[in-house]
């Protein structure tokens, strides 16, 4: 066996063996920093080192500093493990080693990503002349969706703002919910629009956008452009906006309608869930993550928009020295802010083709099912469960909020599974949120067991 196939095969192993571990594994342990710190900071070798040896140094510095995010008792984010196949593309991407930038740097990356945007689009109901940017994440998916707003109202106003930049353009309203994720207000800045120019509208109190309080905030400045954000899975309740409703008043008024459904979106994947997002594909930009509900490595994001032309004009960019393959299609970094772009595609065709269309859908039903098991058993044991489970998302209270953290910090601590705390309404809860394609109903239980017993110790 050759030196090259020793290191990766040696890699591998300890990467399965890693896997292996997740069902019985401490989801996670209180870690000692310093320690952590010491095992990685040694004084940098002079000379080479056996990669063999690099490799198993790194396993055990990395031992105690692991959070069994991708094992089936992680809860406290929406976080996906991810699956057999994906893993093993992401390991073939990673020796393959491609740049994504275009189909002149690689024409197989940007082939998987063409062929899986298409599934993408065909299962979340979205239209299939849409752009498919891969990109990092929601954070950067709501970027490049925002990007595209942008570049559109403007241009519909008479403004190059690709060219002429912000600095006297005409004014944009973007107008989002009280409850929309953080990362909107992150790429408002980014994009230098400010968080200062949204208009808020209130939520019901599932945590979904007011239609009727989005009339009147529409109807009070009709004659600016505006960016209406909706929300497809509220990031604490998984509540939906009512989509249909939303892109017909914000296209009434030639709004662009951008919707973040990080996670939420994959609701339409599945018969049982798809009215929870009717209308979406009446929109006008989505972002989506592959690392959340597909069940990818991270990390991967999608970025959709119903204008292509618009999207790549947004985002992309051309050089002397840069060379497109003869006859390829626009897409790679013409639909995202990276130059260098790690092969996304692979990982997500794989996940796809392994799961099917059906496989998808179970996977969305699966985790809905397992949340409302989350709900019925913590309500059971007498604790308050404060939003209704219409996806993967329960918020629960253990009293008051300082006993509500407590509790939480005792499950982190405790390592039978792991789940975060938030604030909503003004309240201190217990966030538990169900993405991994490898979660059970027994992993369900364990983990109301665990939680039952230490809020009761609280």
């Amino acid at each position: 066996m050759d030196e090259l196939t020793r290191i990766i095969r040696h890699a591998a192993e300890h990467a399965a063996a890693y896997r292996r571990s997740l069902p019985g594994r401490p989801v996670a342990r209180p870690v000692d920093h310093t320690a952590l710190r010491t095992a990685f900071s040694r004084p940098l070798n002079r000379s080479p080192a056996d990669p063999l040896t690099v490799v198993d140094e790194l396993v055990a510095a990395a031992e105690t500093g692991l959070v069994a995010s991708a094992g089936p008792r992680f809860f406290g984010f929406v976080v996906g493990g991810a699956l057999p196949a994906a893993t093993a593309a992401e390991i073939l991407a990673a020796g393959w080693d491609q740049n994504a930038f275009n189909a002149a740097l690689s024409p197989a990356a940007l082939a998987a990503e063409e062929a899986a945007g298409a599934w993408l689009k065909d299962l979340l109901g979205l239209p299939a002349t849409a752009s498919a940017g891969f990109v990092t994440g929601g954070q950067a998916a709501n970027t490049a969706g925002l990007a595209a707003a942008r570049q559109y109202l403007l241009t519909e106003a008479g403004w190059d703002v690709g060219r002429k930049g912000l600095g006297g353009a005409p004014r944009l309203r973007v107008v989002a919910g009280e409850e929309r994720h953080a990362t909107l207000d992150r790429s408002l800045r980014l994009l230098g629009l400010g968080t200062g120019c949204v208009e808020t509208v209130r939520t019901d109190g599932r945590g979904a956008l007011d239609t009727g309080e989005l009339r009147r905030v529409l109807a009070s400045d009709p004659d600016t452009p505006a960016i209406v954000c909706a929300q497809a899975g509220n990031v604490n309740t998984g509540a939906c906006d009512d989509l249909r409703t939303v892109c017909d008043l914000a296209h009434a008024r030639g709004s662009w309608v951008h919707v973040d459904g990080a996670f939420g979106l994959w609701a339409a994947a599945s018969p049982a869930t798809r009215p929870l997002v009717d209308g979406v594909e009446l929109a006008d930009s989505w972002a989506c993550d592959g690392h959340k509900w597909l069940n990818v490595p991270y990390d991967c994001g999608y970025a959709f928009c119903s204008r292509p032309a618009v999207h790549a004009d947004a985002l992309s960019y051309t050089a002397s020295y840069l060379t497109r393959a003869d006859g390829a299609p626009v897409g790679g970094a013409d639909y995202t802010v990276e130059s260098s772009r790690h092969a996304r595609g692979f990982a997500t065709w794989a996940a796809l083709r392994e799961l099917g269309r059906d496989g998808v859908a179970a996977l969305v039903d699966r985790c809905c099912s397992l949340a409302r098991r989350f709900a019925d058993g913590l309500t059971a044991a007498g604790f308050e469960v404060v939003n209704d489970v219409t996806l993967n998302q329960v918020l629960v209270g253990f009293g008051d909020d300082a006993r509500t953290d407590r509790v939480v910090r005792d499950v982190q601590h405790d390592g039978t599974c792991w789940t975060g705390a938030t604030t909503w309404r003004g309240r201190r809860l217990m966030r538990i949120s169900v993405s991994g394609h490898a979660t059970t109903e027994d992993d369900v239980d364990q983990s109301i067991a665990a939680i039952v017993r230490l809020a009761r110790e609280s």
